[in-house]
């Protein structure tokens, strides 16, 4: 990565993939190749952690829809809280090595001394809530093309289908100018962990304590 601008390009791409794939996985089986930890950072390592990321979201999504059903049993709510347990570590996970990538990615085009301004959430972050929006629009689009519903649904849904369109495409851009401040050296990119405490047997005092 040499330029802004083919960064810019590369995130579009992104931007994409999440679009992309979260239409082919409504109409096959969902996969998304994982990115060995000692991946070197590239273009493609991002593509691939972007992707990998989103089929966490896209799972989470499918998976939250049954944990809400009425009509299962408690061991299917039960075996649906686990999972979603992992993914949302799994996510989690993967939001971080976004960062990480893209702060390697960045690092070449930065100034010499940036000044000390941080962004309020990173832009691994920015990417996940991308990833939320493209199943949000793709499902709330599902709805408008219903035929089994009343026409006041449809429109109701129609016109929050546009809020999500236009929330989305408003993020895209926030995320290349968060990139242009940091290349103009108004923010520095900063890697941070969430160090999630639940899943690990020796942080959540449920587990330990037991």
């Amino acid at each position: 990565m040499t330029t802004p601008t083919q960064l810019f390009t590369l995130l579009d791409a992104c931007f994409d993939a999440q679009n992309e794939a979260t239409a082919l996985w409504h109409s096959q089986e969902p996969e998304a190749a994982d990115v060995a930890p000692d991946a070197s950072a590239s273009p493609e390592t991002l593509l691939a952690l972007v992707r990998a990321q989103h089929l966490r979201n896209f799972q989470l999504w499918h998976i939250e829809d049954t944990a809400r059903r009425r009509d299962v049993t408690p061991d299917v709510i039960a075996d649906c809280k686990y999972r979603i347990d992992r993914l949302n570590q799994e996510r989690n996970d993967r939001i971080e090595r976004v960062d990480a990538c893209l702060v390697a990615l960045l690092s070449p085009l930065l100034p010499a001394s940036p000044a000390p301004h941080i962004n309020t959430e990173s832009l691994g972050m920015a990417i996940d809530r991308l990833s939320i929006l493209s199943l949000k629009i793709w499902h709330m689009d599902e709805q408008v093309r219903r035929t089994d519903v009343t026409p006041e649904h449809i429109a109701s849904c129609e016109k929050k289908l546009a809020v999500l369109k236009e929330q989305r495409a408003d993020l895209s851009l926030a995320v290349k100018h968060l990139v242009t401040e940091f290349v103009e050296g108004a923010k520095t990119p900063k890697l941070y962990f969430q160090f999630k405490m639940y899943n690990d047997p020796t942080l959540n005092p449920e587990l330990y304590g037991k």
